[in-house]
C-alpha cells in the first residue's frame, strides 16, 4: 500500500513538473492584437470586427496613456483569452505595438500566468492578415438627415423612431456585453430625469436580441435604467447613423426627426447637455416667434409638454 501512494504521489509530482513546464514553457499562439480588453468588450466580436479606424484612433490613445497591448486569442468555444504582450527577440519597429494593432498574428514565445493575467514574452510574430472591416459612413455626412429606426422592445412590439416626432431623442446604442456602456447609464438615466418634462426623451438600442431578454432585463435592474430599450440593433445601423461599428454610440435627433448631432464612444453629459440646451432654447425662440407673428402674447405657462 505504501509503494502504491509512493508511486502516485510520483506520478503527480511528475504531472506537476510537465504542467509547469508547459504553462511557462514556448507556446504559438494565434490571434488579434487589441489595445485593451475594455475596446475589445465595445462589440460582440462574433458579429462585430475588431478594427475600425476608430479602434485604431483609440488603441493609440490607450497605449499613449499606459494600458498594455493584448493578444486576443479565441479558441472553436468562442471564448477569448487575452494575454499581455511582453518584449522579448523579436525586435518590434518602434516604442509600441501601435503599428499591430487591429492585425492578425502568430506569435511564438513563452507564456506564464499571474493570478488572473496572462503574459507572453514575444520572440516571434507573423502578421497573418490586417482588419477587414466595412467602410464607415463619415460622421458629417449624416448631420441634418431623417433618422428611422424600427426594432422590437422588450415585449416584442415594434417600435419607431418616427412615433417620436415633436420630441428630442437621444438614442443610445449599447449592449450588455459592452463594459464602457454600463459605465454611461447613470449619466444617460439622468438626462432622462432632468430632461423629460421638456419634451426629451432618451431610448436604448440594444445589440442584444430578443433570445438575450433575460440578460438585459437584469441588466436594466442593476444599472436602474429608467428609458425604454428596444433590441437587435446592428453594427450597419450604427454605420449608417456615421458612429461606425464599435458600442457605445449615441444619436441626438431634433424634434422634426432630423439627426442634429452623432456622438462615437462614451458620452460626455456636459456635451450632451449642450446639444440639448441648444434644441430646446431653438423651441422656445420658434414658438415666441410664432406667436409674435400671430400678434398673440406668450403666456406664462409651464413647460411640460401636454
Amino acid at each position: 500500500m505504501k509503494r502504491l501512494l509512493k508511486s502516485v504521489l510520483l506520478i503527480l509530482a511528475s504531472y506537476s513538473v510537465v504542467a509547469a513546464q508547459n504553462e511557462t514553457g514556448t507556446v504559438k499562439l494565434e490571434g488579434q492584437i487589441v489595445c485593451c480588453q475594455d475596446c475589445w468588450a465595445k462589440a460582440d466580436r462574433k458579429i462585430v470586427a475588431y478594427g475600425t479606424p476608430a479602434d485604431l484612433a483609440q488603441a493609440e490613445l490607450c497605449i499613449a496613456k499606459g494600458d498594455p497591448t493584448l493578444v486576443a486569442v479565441t479558441n472553436p468555444q468562442g471564448v477569448t483569452t487575452f494575454y499581455q504582450l511582453e518584449k522579448g527577440k523579436f525586435k518590434r519597429p518602434g516604442k509600441s505595438w501601435i503599428g499591430y494593432v487591429g492585425k492578425r498574428v502568430e506569435i511564438t514565445g513563452s507564456a506564464r500566468s499571474r493570478k488572473d493575467t496572462h503574459f507572453v514574452r514575444v520572440d516571434e510574430l507573423k502578421v497573418l492578415s490586417s482588419p477587414s472591416v466595412p467602410p464607415e459612413v463619415p460622421q458629417t455626412e449624416v448631420i441634418g438627415a431623417e433618422a428611422e429606426l424600427a426594432l422590437p422592445d422588450l415585449s416584442g412590439v415594434e417600435q419607431r423612431l418616427s412615433a417620436y416626432r415633436g420630441r428630442i431623442v437621444v438614442l443610445n446604442f449599447w449592449a450588455t456585453y459592452c463594459v464602457p456602456c454600463r459605465k454611461e447609464m447613470p449619466d444617460l438615466a439622468a438626462i432622462q430625469n432632468q430632461y423629460a418634462a421638456l419634451g426629451v426623451q432618451v431610448i436604448g438600442a440594444s445589440a442584444d436580441t430578443v433570445a438575450d431578454k433575460a440578460k438585459v432585463l437584469r441588466f436594466i435592474k442593476e444599472t436602474k435604467l429608467n428609458f425604454p430599450v428596444w433590441l437587435g440593433a446592428s453594427a450597419a445601423d450604427m454605420t449608417r447613423f456615421g458612429l461606425g461599428s464599435a458600442l457605445p454610440g449615441t444619436l441626438i435627433i431634433g424634434r422634426d426627426g432630423k439627426i442634429v448631432a452623432n456622438i462615437a464612444g462614451v458620452i460626455k453629459p456636459s456635451e450632451l447637455k449642450r446639444h440639448l440646451e441648444r434644441l430646446l432654447a431653438q423651441t422656445e425662440k420658434q414658438t415666441k416667434d410664432q406667436l409674435a407673428s400671430a400678434g398673440q402674447k406668450p403666456a406664462k405657462a409651464s413647460s411640460v409638454p401636454s
